[in-house]
């Protein structure tokens, strides 16, 4: 167990760093916080992969709150969510990380074929999919709005035309930046074929979340090796309920974690922002949406369940699968 919280450890590798020049200080952290990534993955319980704004942080919230009732955390204490296993043994860790940008990228490089005999081979992992036409939407405002200085900066380090927050309009960055579509499409077809390598993995969705929460939730405490009763499960999915997270997002009751009111006066600045399936279409003439969903067809798995979109955002992904 470190001394310091990781978040602490993130704080002592950013700040420390942050005179450097620009070419420097992107190579020591993306090292240094790649080491981190992997070293929180070595001591948690369970791996979740997702691309941003796929609800993970929904996803980390609701079973950190199944296990939190369980050992009778205080409401007070559960404002900062994110530390809690580091107080309370009894509570499982949750690595969440897309394993795909920057520093993250280490994560996935050591849930590789290639990485035999790294441990995290073979650790409990959950991919959680979703519409990635719903993704590229929700990613462009936490690109745009959300995401740190830093991150910000070391995703742009490795693009041959870096995004500016302040000057791009959704149909650039989603149809043609590095990071857009195309980028999100090749993401989900990486990770099915990397868990497919893995011993213990639940392919799920952000939808299968929002039709049935706790039937993914009992799914994954079973790939954990734990059992709940369906009146726990309960009291986690009515807090993970949208109208509670937002209300809390909005009153500022976290206090770390993904969660953390940014900007009370700007609704598309939030953490929990919409949450609609299918909400895509709202952002783009039909001709563009067309354009998109026809990008998906040619080049995403199908066995996310996508393809076939219809305008309700290819629900067919409510399915999970064990592997």
């Amino acid at each position: 167990m470190p001394l310091l919280s990781d978040n602490a450890r993130k704080a002592l590798i950013i700040a420390p760093t942050a005179p450097l020049p620009r070419p420097l200080r992107v190579a020591l952290r993306k090292r240094r916080l790649g080491r981190l990534e992997v070293d929180i993955a070595r001591r948690s319980q369970l791996i979740i992969i997702a691309h941003p704004k796929s609800g993970n942080t929904w996803l980390k919230v609701m079973l950190t709150r199944l296990y939190s009732l369980r050992h009778g955390i205080a409401e007070q204490d559960f404002a900062r969510y994110p530390s809690l296993a580091e107080r309370n043994p009894a509570i499982p860790r949750f690595a969440a990380t897309n394993g795909w940008y920057s520093y993250e990228r280490a994560i996935g490089d050591q849930l590789q074929p290639g990485a035999a005999d790294s441990p995290l081979r073979h650790k409990p992992v959950v991919l959680l999919a979703r519409n990635p036409l719903d993704i590229a939407v929700s990613w462009f405002f936490q690109f745009t709005k959300r995401q740190s200085a830093h991150k910000q900066e070391l995703i742009n380090a490795e693009l041959r035309q870096p995004v500016a927050r302040d000057a791009v309009d959704m149909w650039q960055f989603v149809r043609h930046s590095e990071i857009g579509l195309p980028s999100l499409i090749e993401f989900l077809n990486y990770w099915e074929q990397a868990l497919a390598g893995l011993d213990r993995t639940l392919i799920t969705s952000y939808e299968a979340l929002r039709a049935d929460p706790a039937r993914v939730l009992k799914q994954i405490t079973s790939l954990l090796g734990d059992s709940f009763s369906a009146g726990e499960i309960a009291g986690a999915v009515e807090f993970g309920a949208f109208d509670n997270l937002r209300k809390l997002e909005s009153a500022g009751f976290f206090r770390s974690g993904g969660l953390t009111l940014r900007n009370a006066a700007d609704p598309e600045s939030f953490k929990v922002r919409r949450a609609k399936v299918g909400g895509y279409r709202d952002y783009f003439t039909p001709q563009q949406a067309d354009e998109l969903e026809a990008l998906v067809r040619e080049r995403l798995s199908p066995a996310f369940g996508y393809n076939d979109l219809r305008g309700d955002g290819g629900a067919h992904a409510e399915d999970s699968a064990v592997r």
